[in-house]
């Protein structure tokens, strides 16, 4: 059959009025997609703006739909998931924009950072670590560092924390030394624990380097001292820490007061404690004070004085519930059969008082923290009882 080019004259006109008709449906259904997704774009803005999150939601989810190539509708979307506790959404938003080939590398950090920032609130700190260590070398570089640190404080990783805390210290925008010196301070504490008193000692002599005007490290290292029967050389480093961090010296007292009596330097405490609690009373000063027999000036001229005196001086300097139940606690009363039950009601609205008080977040506990453990805040404990402040 021969070939007919009257055929070929009539299909070119047909193929071009089909393209033409192909193409104008397309650029309809597009401008439709491009009206529809602004609008649900706006709408969503406007239900943000009115505080109305689920309706906000509604309408990204849509915009997204009409346009899933728009990486900043994602990053909204992802960030109103976390804002609203629905991680798991979240998560699935950002690890989409990381699966994508066509992303941008400032966009792929972006996402991944928020990915990161999911499995925090999520409470998920193995998968946060992760995804936090991927952010070394861009951007966010500090800020993964930071909230590494934090999850490896929170969850005692000692080891970990130091590295990543001598990074932070090594990009010089800000100190941690005394941090770092925190650190040491936990892991020989470990070390101890293990009965490795030559490692614990190492650890702190590298904490006193790094932090020599911190009280931690000088009293970590005085009990250690102690400890190994080193009396002489753990009142020495206490005496040094009195001119370096007097303010501190309730924290110590108790630890002076013995290691004086082991090394039979009792004159020489009394004489530094009796000048310090002159410059700051303190009632732990105090009672280290009467535990080696000595009494604040105050009672020096008093006749036939007795140590429980030392708590009438101190009430003479500052109101005192705790100094007051204390020296009762030594009385004779008419009523003695009474006492004990008077004695234990003093004592338990003392209690209270010889607590130490977070001044960051006000978490309470009868033993002084270095690390809160309510804010995770460090050095945020005063040195004195909640009565003294």
């Amino acid at each position: 059959m021969d070939f007919d080019p009257s055929w070929l004259l009539i299909s070119l006109p047909i193929a071009f009025v089909l393209g033409w008709l192909a193409s104008r449906f397309d650029i309809r259904q597009l401008k439709l997609e491009n009206r529809q997704a602004p609008k649900a774009y706006f709408r969503g803005l406007n239900f943000l703006l009115n505080e109305q999150q689920d309706q906000a939601i509604d309408a990204f989810i849509e915009a997204v739909q009409n346009d899933p190539d728009t990486q900043e509708l994602h990053f909204a979307l992802g960030n109103l998931f976390r804002r609203r506790g629905e991680y798991q959404r979240a998560v699935r938003v950002h690890e989409h924009l990381l699966g994508r080939g066509d992303l941008s590398r400032s966009d792929r950090e972006r996402a991944q950072h928020a990915l990161a920032q999911d499995f925090l609130r999520a409470g998920l700190l193995d998968r946060a670590e992760a995804a936090l260590q991927k952010l070394e070398g861009t951007r966010y570089e500090n800020e993964a560092r930071l909230a590494l640190l934090a999850i490896y404080e929170r969850s005692r990783e000692w080891a970990q924390a130091a590295d990543v805390a001598q990074k932070l210290d090594e990009s010089d925008q800000a100190s941690y030394s005394t941090r770092r010196a925190h650190h040491l301070c936990e892991q020989a504490t470990e070390r101890v624990a293990a009965g490795d008193l030559p490692g614990a000692a190492k650890l702190l002599e590298q904490a006193v380097e790094l932090a020599p005007q911190a009280p931690r490290p000088a009293i970590d290292t005085a009990n250690l001292q102690l400890r190994k029967g080193e009396a002489n050389a753990a009142f020495d480093t206490l005496v040094a820490l009195s001119d370096t961090a007097p303010l501190a010296l309730p924290l110590y007292a108790a630890t002076l007061q013995q290691a004086a009596v082991a090394a039979h330097r009792e004159a020489d405490a009394l004489e530094l404690l009796q000048r310090r609690y002159v410059e700051s009373p303190s009632i732990d000063v105090l009672e280290a004070l009467m535990a080696l027999g000595g009494k604040p000036s105050a009672t020096a001229e008093e006749p036939n004085p007795t140590p429980r005196d030392g708590y009438i001086a101190h009430l003479a300097q500052q109101p005192s519930l705790v100094a007051a139940s204390r020296w009762l606690a030594g009385e004779h009363f008419e009523h003695e059969q009474f006492h004990p039950q008077v004695q234990r009601a003093l004592d338990q609205a003392t209690r209270p008082l010889m607590r130490y008080r977070c001044a960051a977040c006000g978490f309470e506990a009868h033993q002084y923290f270095w690390h809160c453990p309510g804010c995770q805040a460090w050095d945020s404990y005063p040195p004195r009882r909640v009565e003294e402040l």
